[in-house]
């Protein structure tokens, strides 16, 4: 049986815990999504995508 999961919902789980349990600022974490979404239009775009692909390949067990 295979499961799947958004890995935007996986990260928003876990900003909604860093906000409940650990006391982060809602503005900390608004800051660091913004961040993210200017990240995505530099040179660096590509190479984070292939990063995040691996690293989720290889927790899914479908690396080569």
């Amino acid at each position: 049986m295979t499961v799947t999961l958004p890995l935007v919902l996986v990260l928003g789980r876990f900003a909604w815990g860093a906000i409940k349990f650990l006391g982060v600022r809602t503005w900390v974490v608004v800051l660091v999504a913004l961040f993210g979404f200017w990240l995505s239009d530099t040179f660096l775009a590509p190479a984070i995508e292939s990063g995040t692909r691996s690293g989720v390949d290889v927790i899914n067990g479908t690396h080569d």
